[in-house]
């Protein structure tokens, strides 16, 4: 009989250490090819699908050239929160960074990634109302 209730014990307590989870939208996010100076704020929605409320310790990227913003506040079960980023888009070339999430969720250390090209040309377009502005 104590080895049951050990054994129920020990399931309570883990069920109870699993309870808080959450579930991104994206665990990727594609900038794809965008413009040198163009807008780098993307955002991770993801949703606390737990029982217990999702508390954002902190959050490191893996360069100085991306810069992640945690909600300040716990995400209550069922609610959705946001993790925004930021990329320096005047770094010309290819990119991909990671995002790494350290919470109390059951997956306490969560990596999620942004990744594009930044390009440096002009594109036909503008080239096309430059020359058709200079012949008027």
């Amino acid at each position: 009989m104590k080895s049951l209730t050990s054994i129920l014990v020990l399931f309570l307590i883990s069920f109870s250490i699993n309870a808080q989870e959450f579930k991104f939208e994206k665990e990727t996010i594609n900038y794809g090819k965008i413009n040198k100076g163009a807008d780098g704020e993307r955002i991770f929605t993801f949703t606390n699908i737990g029982d217990q409320p999702i508390i954002i310790k902190r959050i490191q990227s893996s360069c100085g050239c991306t810069v992640p913003k945690k909600p300040e506040k716990p995400i209550m079960p069922g609610e959705k929160g946001e993790i925004k980023v930021s990329y320096d888009t005047k770094r010309v070339g290819g990119f991909s960074k990671s995002i790494t999430i350290f919470s109390n969720a059951t997956e306490a250390i969560k990596v999620l990634r942004i990744k594009g090209i930044i390009s440096n040309g002009v594109s036909l377009e503008k080239e096309k109302s430059m020359l058709s502005n200079s012949e008027i």
